[in-house]
């Protein structure tokens, strides 16, 4: 339990991915609904596919170079001004990444730095690697707790023996509100607490519906 006796519940997110952001609204819905609070961590599809850039196609290569960026600048800012930002820097910049459709520029780096009132000068960190270390281990943390081969976003939460449960996605889309969310939580819970539980999936058929 957090210090209000919530369920802490640790999310790490790349903020250019559309379909963490799609996760990330419903979590926040999720904090309405049930007794949980959402701890905000960040991880990198950048750092994710470092080691197998030959592999991808040459456009997925080049979206994966504009997306170290905005996480260096997201981790700037935990670091310079504490945890309580990320959240809130986060809804700044998926808000103009995503629901606006600017993409990871940084215009809306700037933009999104000046509505949480963070200095804009956090902005040139994006082509700094002055906290890639921060940023790697924060990555790591996640990307440890579900294995190499998923992605962003991974969801911890506290299991029922003390262990932590965690897992990749849900991937959804439009993200659920209401008692819907409260469903998706209560089922996701529900499966990825079951030891031996891997994946249950169908084939997407429509993209991130931001709304």
């Amino acid at each position: 339990m957090s210090h209000n006796g919530k369920t802490p519940v640790d999310f790490w997110f790349d903020p250019s991915c559309p379909w963490a952001w799609m996760t990330s609204r419903w979590m926040l819905e999720v904090e309405k609904v049930r007794d949980v609070e959402v701890r905000w961590h960040v991880m990198s599809l950048a750092v994710l596919n470092e080691d197998k850039l030959d592999e991808l196609p040459e456009q997925y290569r080049e979206l994966l170079k504009n997306t170290w960026g905005p996480v260096r600048v997201v981790v700037a800012a935990q670091q310079e001004h504490g945890d309580e930002v990320v959240g809130k820097l986060y809804t700044a910049l998926g808000t103009r990444f995503h629901n606006e459709g600017q993409g990871p520029v940084r215009e809306a780096v700037v933009a999104a730095l000046k509505e949480v009132g963070l200095p804009t000068s956090l902005a040139d960190f994006a082509d700094k690697g002055t906290y890639d270390a921060q940023l790697r281990a924060s990555h790591k943390e996640g990307i440890e707790k579900v294995g190499q081969d998923v992605g962003t976003p991974v969801i911890a939460v506290p299991g029922a023996d003390g262990e932590q449960i965690a897992f990749f996605g849900p991937v959804v889309t439009p993200a659920p509100k209401g008692e819907e969310a409260a469903r998706l939580w209560d089922g996701t819970l529900m499966v990825a607490s079951i030891p031996g539980f891997y994946e249950i999936k169908r084939t997407r058929t429509q993209g991130p519906v931001f709304d």
